[in-house]
């Protein structure tokens, strides 16, 4: 997959980028991500890129004809996926990551100030998202976000496929309890289902605790869902009878 990502500051995208599983992507050539300064694309000896919105109001905009410049500089083809991070975007989540998963060329634009001139979105089609009901100071922690949830998605960016299909959300569930050695620590023992070697009996635990943890603290989650039949078995139990179920 190709991801070009348009910002203000070039640096707060290529540094995190260059780390963990999204520079091993990279190395392997599962993922070509490209970073683009839009002020390389204005059209002044000063690069300025923002200006006070007509109107009035307190604030800056980012102007529309640096931006048209580099997304025709970047894909004249209008080959693309695009995307603007916006805080008025559509919630990102789980799903989205899959939809975009199968895209073959992602753009994003970094939103910065009090936005983008809205006329950018009438010259290209995009898909507005965002990560969550509050505003950060620009659009590139959201665009890093993206495109995390997106790569790790691929076949070879994690060593086990089976670790991200049981991560949070995955399955629309939130994800369960995980333990590791010691076996007990500070008196705080593992579980012991999970040390019992039956992996029957710990598919189930592991289902239910998704299913306790996302009704507690996610229960709109559950709202979207048609709980099967073991699903519903599982929640109704009390814990001492898991085991035997």
């Amino acid at each position: 997959m190709r991801i070009d990502i348009l910002t203000l500051f070039p640096d707060m995208i290529k540094e995190p980028l260059k780390h963990s599983l999204i520079g091993r992507a990279q190395d392997k050539g599962i993922l070509d991500i490209r970073t683009y300064n839009i002020r390389d694309y204005a059209t002044d000896r000063h690069h300025v890129v923002d200006d006070i919105p007509y109107g009035g109001g307190a604030g800056m905009v980012m102007m529309v004809e640096p931006l048209y410049k580099a997304i025709k500089s970047i894909d004249p083809d209008n080959q693309s996926y695009k995307i603007i991070m916006d805080a008025s975007g559509e919630l990102f989540n789980q799903n989205t990551a899959k939809q975009l998963m199968v895209k073959e060329w992602l753009l994003i634009v970094c939103g910065h100030y009090k936005g983008v001139d809205e006329r950018i979105k009438s010259l290209f089609k995009f898909a507005e998202i965002s990560i969550g009901d509050y505003v950060l100071t620009g659009g590139e922690i959201p665009a890093l976000a993206v495109v995390d949830a997106v790569a790790r998605l691929f076949p070879g960016v994690i060593k086990e496929i089976d670790s991200a299909q049981t991560d949070s959300y995955f399955n629309g569930l939130l994800g369960y309890p995980e333990y590791t050695r010691p076996s007990n620590f500070l008196g705080m023992a593992v579980p012991e289902i999970l040390t019992g070697g039956n992996h029957e009996q710990i598919r189930k635990w592991r289902l239910r605790q998704s299913l306790k943890r996302t009704a507690a603290r996610r229960p709109d989650l559950l709202l979207n869902r048609q709980l099967d039949d073991e699903e519903k078995m599982l929640l109704s139990l009390e814990d001492k009878d898991v085991e035997s179920n």
